[in-house]
């Protein structure tokens, strides 16, 4: 139901599901009764707000189990990492280590929603979405200006999520916060739209540590892939 964009047919879901009508009809009946599907007015299905508790307790579990892989982050970066996820239209910080030198607050706190195109988080979830998946959101959100450094424009995001494909990795200039970059990376794990970031202020954020984060974050986001 959540691949057909939350809202479906009976009919679709047998077939995209590759079971017998009847069999999709009791299974979504009882999901209706339990609360985790309801019908709509026009007799499709669309996902049910008890879902709403299980996506809070996923997520809290999701930034659990990557707590580890961010704590070594850390340890070799000496910056705050962070793990964020792709909900609805905003990403969701779940997750985040700083070090203890650390007393600058950013707007990477856990439990943040922001719009994406403004984050690198965001930029390394999109960079692995179409194009058109990635028009209807900005269809959806617009693309306003945090800072004098964000892309407004269509086009130039675009080219920013082609120069992300390209290197790897997806870059926050102060595009959130002032004084804040970010360098991030998506995690591959088919059906999870997360990333990792290391983040901090720009007289600390450099090229050379931005070079030197990509090692750490790729293998911290291939190992909480391989826990997926």
């Amino acid at each position: 139901m959540a691949d057909a964009g939350g809202v479906v047919g009976l009919s679709q879901l047998a077939t995209m599901a590759q079971m017998p009508l009847p069999t999709i009809h009791r299974i979504v009946r009882t999901l209706v009764d339990l609360g985790y599907v309801r019908q709509e007015a026009n007799r499709e299905y669309s996902l049910g707000p008890k879902l709403i508790r299980l996506g809070d307790v996923t997520s809290q579990m999701v930034g659990r189990w990557a707590r580890p892989q961010l704590e070594e982050v850390v340890r070799r970066l000496g910056e705050s990492a962070n793990v964020a996820q792709l909900d609805g239209d905003r990403v969701v910080y779940i997750g985040q280590v700083m070090p203890s030198h650390n007393s600058m607050r950013m707007f990477t706190e856990v439990g943040r929603a922001v719009l994406p195109h403004a984050t690198g988080v965001g930029k390394a979830i999109m960079a692995t979405m179409t194009a058109d998946e990635v028009d209807a959101l900005l269809d959806r959100t617009g693309m306003p200006s945090r800072t004098e450094h964000t892309i407004t424009d269509r086009d130039a995001f675009h080219a920013e999520l082609d120069a992300t494909r390209e290197r790897g990795y997806a870059l926050d200039e102060q595009e959130q916060e002032l004084g804040v970059r970010c360098v991030a990376v998506s995690v591959p794990a088919p059906g999870r739209r997360l990333a990792l970031s290391v983040s901090g202020p720009l007289t600390r954020m450099t090229d050379a540590v931005v070079s030197e984060a990509l090692a750490p974050l790729h293998e911290a986001a291939e190992r909480i892939a391989h826990q997926l």
